[in-house]
């Protein structure tokens, strides 16, 4: 997933504003340190959390800092060795990382590997009390999309129980192949819907992300809404660019952050757009739009 000079890929393969006063810095420096910043999360209706990947000139324990001074309540995508700075600061890993994007579960030679790395992050997220572990499907390749779906469920009904006991979701990522992934076999709701559909498993969600949906489909809360009862995780992101969720970009947030509210979902809304402007000062702005 590049954008610039930064990779989510690359991450997971490795393992008005209301922010506050902003700092007179250089040039090459954060313009909004992480203990400059100040609450900006009043309404709490959405669980709000961030991916770290779009931050990489932060450090963990200064995305930790941060997250907890404006109200966000976790961070996205980490794995267990990250999981006691978490803790330190009363924050959770909102979706765990597992298995690579490229080549997941669509195939059943990586069903093995894929379920080891998905068992491990329940276990761990379990064990830390967090919510969502992550999972692909992976590229088409020629695969037809049934194929697809077919080995998918085939994968997931041999790890659900094992979720279900854990009590911790398992949440395949909606992802556009038409800009950032080309062949990602996950490009439509109904794809997902029926992978869940077959599994069966109240453990068994979709990682919703606006960004992607809106490049592949759009109608954004109509499919929020028809299909409340499958999404586990969200992600936002400004579209064009995954830039910063404003008025720059064509989605209008607090809409759909109302439409998930009245859904009666309380699980988390992770921010995933890799700001163009000072970071944390970005981050603090999205919060507070997306407090509805």
């Amino acid at each position: 997933m590049k954008n610039g000079k930064l990779s989510r890929r690359s991450f997971i393969r490795n393992t008005s504003l209301a922010a506050g006063v902003v700092a007179a810095a250089g040039a090459k420096a954060l313009a909004l340190a992480p203990k400059e910043v100040t609450m900006v999360v009043k309404n709490g209706r959405i669980k709000q959390s961030v991916s770290k990947w779009c931050y990489g000139k932060l450090s963990l324990e200064e995305m930790c800092i941060a997250c907890k001074n404006m109200g966000l309540k976790g961070i996205d995508l980490l794995g267990p060795a990250d999981f006691p700075m978490l803790k330190k600061y009363g924050l959770e890993c909102s979706i765990i990382n597992t298995h690579g994007l490229g080549r997941g579960l669509n195939r059943k030679e990586q069903h093995a590997d894929c379920l080891q790395k998905i068992k491990d992050a329940i276990d761990a997220g379990a064990e830390y009390g967090y919510p969502n572990v992550i999972s692909f499907p992976g590229n088409r390749d020629g695969m037809p999309d049934d194929v697809g779906v077919e080995n998918t469920v085939i994968a997931l009904k041999q790890i659900a129980s094992h979720a279900e006991k854990k009590k911790v979701n398992i949440c395949l990522e909606y992802l556009n192949s038409k800009v950032n992934h080309p062949d990602y076999m996950f490009d439509n709701i109904k794809w997902g819907v029926e992978v869940c559909k077959r599994v069966g498993s109240e453990r068994v969600k979709i990682l919703y992300d606006i960004y992607h949906a809106q490049i592949m489909e759009g109608d954004i809360i109509r499919t929020i809404r028809q299909y409340k009862d499958y999404m586990g995780h969200y992600h936002t992101g400004g579209n064009p660019g995954r830039n910063e969720i404003d008025e720059t970009q064509e989605l209008y947030y607090p809409a759909i952050m109302r439409a998930i509210v009245e859904t009666g979902y309380t699980g988390y809304v992770a921010h995933e757009f890799v700001p163009k402007k000072d970071p944390l000062t970005s981050l603090a702005a999205a919060a507070k739009i997306c407090d509805v």
